[in-house]
């Protein structure tokens, strides 16, 4: 008789993902890996496609070493069978079960079709995604979010355009400048809204953080090789152009964050990559009724969640970057590997990990505060006509007049007068924008479905075929 291995679906093969599943797969667990992409390694260690040659990758990453590692390790485990790998899987709902978990993910890129996995636990390492705050013309062709630019970058090989300017806040804009820099693109200028002064009060966390420090210092020599000018304490304030971007306008701000006269300046160039910082995935969490902190899930010192067999790492409990995310995974995988066979968890164990993640998300709290935006700033150069909700072509100006006239006081009132968030994305690109323009607080919003679903699916037999 064969012997019974507990399974733990791990949903998300970044940093995180492949952490958790290499440690629990090395401890008698039997890990199924369910992925959207067609390639382990998430959002940081995105691959180009086989098909375009790609000779130097690593050219497009750093920690490319640890990247190598995880690789070999995944190897190891999927040709001793202790991992599945189930790629191109977009998970649409987790439910929770007598005896376990059922993970409903549809296949391939048509996305018509869905498959099931039955697992005793879940681990959601789901990652993070961009947030874009809007502004007269950022709908224009040729602006593209930070992050998708360094997407294309990694994984297509494609330069979004020749000139380049990019903006925004976060730790993120030093490697999309430099790597659309090392490309071959002429960048014209970094905008970071953040100034000196909100590093130089947290002076004392940085310096318990070196390796971060020491590579802030290898991007910003890359800028001054490449001539990229940082203009901290400045925002872009307009994109321009007819059908598609021609320039923007870049302003420095005052100490209220508001654009100070007399300093508006026109670059012209032909791509904005901008971004605000990242936000956690946090849709399937919610689904199972995982309780958040903030935006991110809460979970304790085993990466537990609140919901009995449910574990959680990497960006989905707070931004982090890999590092955090490879250590949280590492002790998530380790306890969920525990649990799952009937072992009490020796903390021990993984205690080199849990001295990073106490270190890491202290250096993260402190950044996060040096690089927050003003909201009650930045939605002052939001004119009426800009549109804030893409999918439903919802004007700043609508949005003020639920609030004003209308008397939406929350941001799903705003959603039911406006439609703003009804579209394709259901408000998981333009929430905290219509938020900001409304003055309201942005309060999670508790999906059944983490993404769109065909009708002939949610019509199919309760009981599709299982992919383990």
């Amino acid at each position: 008789m064969t012997e019974h291995r507990p399974v733990l679906a791990v949903i998300g093969a970044g940093p995180a993902g492949l952490a958790a599943a290499l440690a629990a797969a090395a401890r008698g667990v039997r890990v199924v890996l369910v992925d959207s992409a067609a390639e382990a390694g998430g959002q940081f260690y995105r691959q180009p496609g086989q098909g375009l040659g790609a000779r130097r990758p690593q050219a497009l990453h750093h920690q490319w070493r640890t990247w190598e590692r995880l690789r070999a390790g995944l190897d190891t485990h999927l040709a001793a069978d202790r991992v599945t790998h189930l790629r191109d899987r977009h998970v649409w709902c987790v439910q929770g079960e007598s005896g376990g978990f059922s993970v409903h993910a549809l296949i391939g890129p048509e996305q018509e079709e869905s498959g099931t996995v039955r697992a005793d636990g879940v681990l959601l390492a789901t990652g993070g995604y961009e947030m874009v705050l809007p502004f007269p013309g950022w709908t224009l062709p040729g602006v593209v979010t930070a992050g998708g630019a360094q997407a294309l970058l990694k994984g297509g090989l494609v330069l979004p355009g020749r000139t380049a300017v990019v903006a925004g806040t976060g730790p993120l804009l030093l490697p999309v400048a430099t790597g659309l820099a090392a490309a071959g693109a002429r960048v014209f200028a970094l905008v970071e809204s953040a100034g000196p002064g909100d590093f130089v009060r947290r002076a004392r966390t940085w310096a318990a953080a070196p390796a971060k420090l020491a590579e802030g210092a290898g991007y910003a020599a890359r800028l001054l090789r490449h001539r990229v000018p940082m203009m901290t304490r400045h925002v872009v304030t307009e994109a321009h152009g007819t059908e598609r971007l021609e320039a923007v306008t870049v302003a420095a701000l005052d100490a209220e964050g508001r654009p100070l006269p007399g300093t508006r300046r026109r670059i012209d160039c032909d791509t904005l990559a901008v971004g605000h910082g990242l936000l956690p995935h946090t849709d399937l969490a919610e689904g199972l009724g995982c309780r958040l902190d903030g935006p991110s899930v809460r979970v304790d010192d085993e990466q537990r969640t609140d919901v009995p067999g449910v574990w959680a790492a990497g960006e989905t409990t707070g931004i982090g970057g890999s590092t955090l995310s490879l250590a949280e995974g590492h002790i998530a995988g380790r306890s969920a590997a525990a649990r799952l066979t009937g072992m009490v968890p020796d903390p021990r164990e993984w205690a080199p990990a849990a001295r990073t993640r106490t270190r890491l998300r202290s250096f993260f709290s402190a950044l996060d505060a040096a690089y927050a935006v003003r909201p009650a700033r930045w939605t002052e150069q939001v004119t009426d006509e800009t549109v804030v909700c893409r999918c439903e072509e919802v004007t700043a100006g609508a949005v003020r007049e639920a609030v004003g006239t209308l008397g939406a006081g929350d941001l799903r009132t705003v959603k039911l007068l406006t439609r703003a968030g009804m579209g394709w994305c259901q408000g998981r690109v333009c929430e905290p924008g219509v938020a900001g323009v409304a003055g309201c607080a942005l309060t999670p919003a508790r999906r059944l479905l983490a993404r769109p679903v065909p009708l002939g699916v949610l019509a199919a037999p309760a009981e599709p075929t299982s992919e383990q």
